[in-house]
């Protein structure tokens, strides 16, 4: 099976795709490592600075799906190039931001990287024959979490020894050579098989409207408090706002999401797999980085200087990558399917290991190695299933939900584990040592929840209809 009609993808395209997805990854790493320098320079409180966290996600939430919906039609790859711009303009102005307002509006502009992995894949599903593109899927997915072992440990340093304004500059510098590997590398022109829809405005609006919401709540409710009358009210605009949604969703002719696509066994599986891994995976980096630079004195801190922290995150690119391509080798021997639980497992193999010795480098080092190759199982196998089971002309939209499902784990891991923390106080700006162990076991019942939860589905679902076929015609 091969996509319709298209001449062969030039020399370098899938190259330039993936050095474009890495862009993800390099602008995702000037998040949580830079958070207490960006409050020192603008006189902020640490809590305050967290807005460039939140922006930055409550952009993408929004963004992403519009972005996938629009790369399903014939100008995808000027799109991508319209998408690097905007993330470049965010990037020069947090470079120069001379108040944390304007710095805000950079890290907000930044956040179309969510949407830009989304977009290589529906341009290389479009310009591969299929058996090409499977292995490319799986690449491009895996790009943020193999790309986040090289973005975290130069923005360490660059911040470490320039500044956090010079991290920035270098986002934008690697944002631009992405931008030009696209306009050389990249068929041009629109593609004259693509479908010429018109945009679901009021389904993007509602969408939009409630991921923001909802990520807002997950964000601040802590802050908040969980039952106070901004935190419920929030609550239920997101709540309605995506009711409605999903009921223009369905009775619109072209809606901004094909929920019957995404309600497809295969779509669903990847999707709630999404939620679930995010979640875990969220918890785990974040309170790993953590335990890596708190001050011994704390009773679980490493005390790594910022210089070093991000090569914590090392060991995920390596895990990550060697995962990938295991998973290509495997792919035409092995149902995609298969690699769902795989990546479950390891990652809960990864969770208990910090549960029960996080106070050891080594121990962390294996846990981000072990997590990476969780990772890169689980989310390389993702947008493989989608892609085999979405029309071409869909695929963009249905990865994108996809990459919004994960945004959203992330933010309710974030949440859980602010929420233990918060939960655990002690005399330092630190937790203690009993809200840490907490914390890592909240990641331990994620992950091991969706592990049981794929085990059964596998098993159930085989009983039922046995084995998927493998290259479905559309």
């Amino acid at each position: 099976m091969t996509t319709p009609n298209h001449a062969p993808a030039p020399r370098w395209f899938l190259q330039a795709l993936v050095y474009a997805g890495l862009t993800s990854a390099i602008v995702s790493s000037l998040g949580m490592l830079l958070v207490p320098s960006v409050a020192e320079e603008f006189g902020i409180t640490v809590s305050a600075a967290q807005w460039m966290l939140t922006a930055n996600l409550l952009v993408g939430a929004v963004a992403t799906p519009i972005m996938g919906r629009l790369a399903d039609g014939p100008h995808t790859r000027r799109l991508l190039l319209v998408s690097l711009a905007v993330i470049f303009a965010g990037s020069v102005i947090a470079t120069v931001a001379t108040d944390f307002t304007v710095f805000l509006i950079g890290r907000a502009l930044q956040g179309l990287l969510y949407g830009t992995v989304p977009v290589t894949i529906a341009l290389a599903r479009r310009h591969l024959t299929y058996v090409e593109s499977q292995p490319a899927i799986s690449t491009l997915s895996v790009t943020v979490s193999v790309g986040m072992g090289l973005g975290y440990p130069l923005t360490g340093l660059l911040a470490a020894a320039f500044g956090h304004r010079a991290a920035f500059a270098f986002a934008a510098l690697f944002v631009a050579t992405a931008a030009v590997g696209v306009w050389r590398f990249v068929p041009a022109g629109p593609d004259p098989l693509a479908p010429r829809t018109p945009l679901d405005l009021p389904g993007a609006v509602l969408l939009g409207g409630g991921l923001a919401t909802l990520l807002l709540w997950i964000s601040e409710a802590q802050g908040w408090g969980w039952s106070s009358p901004r935190a419920l009210a929030t609550l239920a605009v997101s709540l309605v706002a995506l009711a409605v949604w999903g009921m223009h969703s369905v009775r619109t002719r072209h809606p901004l999401v094909n929920l019957r696509v995404v309600r497809r066994p295969e779509v669903l599986l990847a999707n709630a797999t999404a939620i679930g891994l995010g979640t875990a995976m969220y918890i785990g980096l974040s309170i790993a980085s953590l335990a890596a630079q708190a001050p011994t004195d704390t009773g679980f801190g490493l005390a790594v200087p910022l210089m070093w922290a991000g090569f914590m995150m090392a060991p995920l690119s390596v895990g990550s990558f060697l995962a990938n391509r295991a998973v290509r080798a495997l792919s035409r021997r092995v149902d995609m399917a298969v690699f769902l639980p795989v990546g479950a497992g390891v990652m809960t193999v990864a969770s208990v290991l910090l549960w029960l010795a996080h106070g050891n480098f080594w121990t962390l080092a294996l846990g981000m190695f072990l997590f990476g190759a969780g990772i890169g199982s689980g989310y390389a196998a993702m947008p493989a299933l989608i892609a085999r089971s979405v029309a071409v002309d869909q695929l963009g939209s249905a990865v994108s939900f996809n990459q919004v499902l994960r945004t959203v784990g992330g933010a309710f891991g974030a949440a859980l584990s602010a929420a233990v923390l918060a939960a655990h106080p002690s005399d330092s700006t630190y937790s203690t040592e009993g809200g840490i162990t907490l914390a890592f076991g909240v990641g331990v019942l994620c992950s091991a929840a969706v592990l049981v939860a794929l085990v059964a589905y596998t098993v159930v679902g085989r009983r039922r209809r046995g084995p998927a076929p493998r290259n479905p015609e559309h």
